[in-house]
């Protein structure tokens, strides 16, 4: 679980040491309406929700930092992945384990919050999935940047293994 977590973030930081700052900020209209930067800030902001709903055993995903430095500075986006690492390293199975609540918006047409039982553990395989189909939008930008991205940035790891059973089966 927790290996799991620190690969996809270190897919985040060859993205972002690969990146120039110039790319990371510009929104490529009219195909995007956000920078990479703006998703990688949205990407940490959820992990950053696990940790900071680790005290008070309540998450919540709606509170968010946008904009910032992380959202234009790749530099302040590895930093605050190394925190992130750093959390996601120290935690035991019983921290993993423990029943939190969750609370989070559920509809586009009016505010209606549900709150949810659920743990971390369940909480960090949502923030895994959902760090990939925001590279996968990452990726995206980049083409339409003329630009580049890791191997395997914004594959989701059922895909993966789907790509590689093909890979064995020609």
């Amino acid at each position: 679980m927790i290996n799991s977590q620190v690969t996809i973030l270190q897919q985040a930081e060859a993205y972002l040491q690969s990146v120039t700052s110039c790319q990371y900020t510009k929104i490529v209209q009219p195909l995007f309406i956000s920078s990479a930067g703006a998703h990688m800030r949205h990407i940490l902001d959820h992990y950053n929700a696990l940790i900071s709903g680790m005290n008070e055993q309540f998450i919540d995903y709606d509170k968010r930092s946008r904009g910032g430095d992380i959202e234009i500075d790749p530099g302040a986006a590895l930093a605050e992945i190394a925190k992130i690492k750093k959390f996601l390293l120290s935690l035991s199975s019983s921290q993993l384990n423990m029943p939190m609540s969750l609370s989070t918006e559920v509809s586009v047409t009016e505010k209606q919050v549900e709150i949810v039982t659920t743990t971390l553990a369940r909480e960090l395989v949502f923030a895994g999935s959902h760090a990939i189909h925001h590279f996968a939008m990452i990726d995206q930008i980049a083409k339409a940047q003329q630009s580049s991205t890791p191997e395997q940035f914004g594959i989701a790891p059922a895909t993966a293994t789907f790509l590689r059973s093909e890979k064995c089966a020609h």
